[in-house]
């Protein structure tokens, strides 16, 4: 092929060359240049491609460029080449991060799975990043618009998760835009009537099996996530200073609780059981072969026998009661409530504001006083003034 390329103009566009394909009737064009002395010819493309002898000679230019600064030279094939490598589709990017140490030990890794398989693999699976527009994030959002806010947003999270994941490992490029997360406006508190407070409790003291019982009363007294219990080692335990520590917590660094009275006695009660039945177990409410538990059948027929709402969910509506319980008593501002909570955002304890009544009265009282006191002083001292004034 060497032998039929044709100079395209000496003297326009040097080293720009074409060949003209019998079996295509149409113009390729082709450049050369040197590296460290050494002659390349690199195919730039064809006619119908969109190329011409102005765009070949632009391309030889940066050749020519990069050689005479001591960069490295790419052809466009390894450029392509390059741009598959790190222009990955983005069910390539999902099926790294989730296949790496972060995504296995990922806490919420079966649900982000089902989320991209439902949300997003259909629709955007098979795009590379660098295609992804503006345009697909609502589309995206359409798609899903039978969903409450928060499943979209964890949606769109996910995704931009994903790609951030994609940047730092060179798998694609960064988005030229952002993607916006809609309002979470649909959270719910959960919580307990007094009633059913009351119910839970007297199920909880007749149920055969206590090692339940205490798993679930050490979530109500303590506000301990679901996970947080289930894999509680008894070597966590500080019955010294009082303290429970939560090793590699959702907030990702090492935190403590104080143990109150109750809790104090429940784990007692439970280490008690432990020495018995699983002697040799690490962990303080373990599964019955004495490894990590990963799941409570009974809490449903807990639930169930205490006639709490459907909608309840234990261990997350348990956690919300003790905000709400602490938030009514007028005793707890938010920030205390985050810290027994082990919340990482004052965002997020900000849900209970609604449940302080008697602090935002005393609060609303004493400003009122406050005023009320600063009005009177103004007066007087005005009164003051006129008085000197006239006098």
């Amino acid at each position: 092929m060497a032998n039929t390329l044709q100079r395209v103009s000496k003297n326009k566009w040097p080293g720009v060359y074409c060949y003209e394909s019998k079996d295509r009737k149409e113009i390729c064009y082709y450049i050369t240049y040197k590296v460290d002395g050494k002659k390349h010819t690199e195919k730039v493309g064809w006619k119908s491609e969109g190329y011409s002898p102005q765009v070949a000679a632009e391309i030889r230019a940066k050749r020519v460029k990069d050689a005479r600064h001591g960069k490295a030279v790419k052809t466009e094939k390894e450029i392509r080449q390059d741009k598959v490598l790190h222009d990955r589709p983005l069910d390539e990017i999902k099926k790294a991060y989730f296949d790496s140490d972060r995504g296995e030990k990922l806490k919420g890794r079966v649900t982000d799975l089902n989320r991209y398989e439902k949300h997003i693999e259909k629709l955007l699976g098979k795009k590379t990043v660098s295609k992804l527009t503006q345009l697909d994030m609502e589309r995206l959002k359409r798609d899903m618009q039978s969903h409450k806010p928060a499943t979209v947003a964890n949606a769109l999270e996910l995704l931009r998760r994903l790609i951030n994941y994609g940047v730092k490992h060179k798998y694609c490029q960064a988005l030229s835009f952002k993607i916006e997360l809609p309002q979470k406006n649909n959270e719910v508190t959960e919580y307990l009537t007094p009633e059913e407070a009351q119910r839970f409790l007297k199920v909880l003291e007749g149920w055969p099996n206590q090692d339940v019982s205490r798993m679930l009363k050490l979530a109500m007294f303590s506000g301990l996530r679901r996970g947080e219990i289930f894999k509680l080692k008894k070597v966590d335990l500080d019955f010294h200073q009082n303290l429970i520590w939560l090793r590699d917590p959702k907030g990702g660094k090492d935190v403590s609780i104080p143990m109150s009275n109750i809790i104090r006695d429940i784990l007692y009660e439970q280490l008690a059981f432990c020495d018995e039945r699983h002697p040799e177990s690490p962990f303080v409410f373990p599964a019955g072969h004495g490894g990590r538990r990963t799941d409570s059948t009974a809490v449903n027929r807990i639930k169930k026998k205490a006639e709490l709402p459907a909608s309840f969910r234990i261990f997350h509506g348990l956690r919300h009661n003790l905000g709400v319980t602490l938030a009514n008593s007028g005793e707890y501002t938010l920030d205390m409530i985050g810290e027994l909570l082990t919340h990482k955002s004052v965002a997020v304890t900000r849900r209970y504001a609604q449940f302080l009544p008697e602090t935002k009265k005393k609060a609303a009282d004493r400003a009122a006083e406050i005023l009320s006191k600063k009005t009177k002083k103004n007066v007087v001292d005005l009164n003051k003034s006129r008085k000197a004034g006239n006098g």
